[in-house]
């Protein structure tokens, strides 16, 4: 995909609206004139080199909005990762997402310009951790957040993303799961298939996400008194009480979706900021109200770093997978893929 070359008028009309964390995400006119540079040298470089950019919705809104060709959560951006004819992938996001196209996309080079390698989420379990449950709980499913590394999904049946955790949980021919490593999805995911009717034994592991999990229900009780007309929107990666209360649960794309068709102007969004931004900059009719909280992981991504790895990429930036590890992991996102379908029921 080709970008023709942006002006700072062009680039202040997509962010202007833009008001988040003091002025950690405000922009100027002035502002934009500095990012410019950069953003055409960056376009410029992708055309000469092949490259495309994929950026998670979490990521600053001066990329998604100036150099990334594809925007999305993480189910929509795997499958991104597959239509590109491009040589290179640049993963705006995380390691484990860059680690995810890599394993979809094995003959690319796939970089990774984050400045700080890490997630909580998927740094809270390891391979090996998998095995020692796996002996403990014979005879389960092993089903994986995408939030996890290439070697974690290596050692899973099947790999989930919020946007379709629920549908393929319900349809795997196994009624004894293990869900890991986010224990509020968990909780969700047993919640959900009690709600639906589904009889499973579903176990889970104990690790969280550090921005969802500063959501609390006093966050909700305090906009439904101030903003009684705003709706509720969560992540599944929020406690079980928050997602209770919530009106609407669901990945950031369908969170997304129902904020662009409801008719509802007010909406308290508990998930990372970056959303909020893409709510302020594409649906100007519409308000945020309440707080967001910062991925730092995922706002370690800066327009220098993506211009640097494709100038001169290092180690540091490559996404490397052991070719055992990637067949196997590739074995769960494959499961993903087939068992991703709407539910049948009576």
């Amino acid at each position: 995909m080709i970008k023709t070359a942006i002006t700072a008028e062009q680039l202040f009309d997509k962010l202007k609206n833009i008001k988040l964390g003091g002025q950690t995400c405000v922009y100027s006119l002035k502002k934009c004139e500095e990012y410019v540079p950069i953003i055409n040298a960056i376009n410029e470089l992708k055309e000469q080199k092949n490259a495309v950019i994929l950026a998670h919705s979490y990521i600053s809104p001066e990329i998604i909005y100036g150099v990334s060709d594809f925007v999305g959560d993480s189910y929509k951006l795997s499958k991104d990762a597959l239509t590109t004819s491009a040589s290179t992938i640049v993963f705006v996001a995380v390691r484990f997402m860059g680690e995810t196209a890599k394993i979809l996309n094995p003959d690319k080079e796939v970089l990774v310009p984050a400045a700080l390698d890490g997630c909580t989420l998927a740094d809270a379990i390891n391979g090996a951790q998998v095995r020692e449950l796996k002996k403990k709980y014979p005879g389960y499913t092993f089903i994986c957040y995408v939030n996890t590394t290439a070697e974690v999904k290596a050692e899973c049946d099947v790999c989930v993303t919020s946007a379709n955790v629920y549908d393929i949980t319900e349809n795997y021919p196994n009624d004894k799961i293990y869900f890991l490593p986010d224990r509020f999805m968990g909780e969700n995911l047993k919640n959900e298939m009690k709600r639906r009717g589904v009889n499973k034994d579903i176990q889970y592991f104990s690790g969280s996400c550090y921005v969802h999990e500063e959501y609390n229900i006093e966050d909700i009780l305090k906009v439904r008194l101030e903003y009684p007309d705003a709706k509720i929107v969560s992540h599944p990666e929020c406690n079980s009480v928050v997602v209770e209360h919530s009106d609407f649960v669901g990945s950031t794309e369908q969170m997304l979706a129902f904020m662009r068709t409801t008719k509802t102007k007010e909406f308290l969004m508990l998930t990372e900021c970056g959303l909020s931004a893409r709510l302020q900059s594409e649906f100007t009719d519409k308000k945020l109200v309440g707080s967001c909280t910062m991925c730092k992981y995922m706002k370690s991504n800066s327009l220098q770093d993506i211009l640097r790895s494709l100038k001169n990429p290092t180690s540091h930036d490559r996404v490397v997978i052991d070719e055992d590890v990637r067949l196997r992991a590739l074995k769960s996102l494959e499961a993903m893929f087939h068992y991703n379908y709407p539910p049948k029921r009576g």
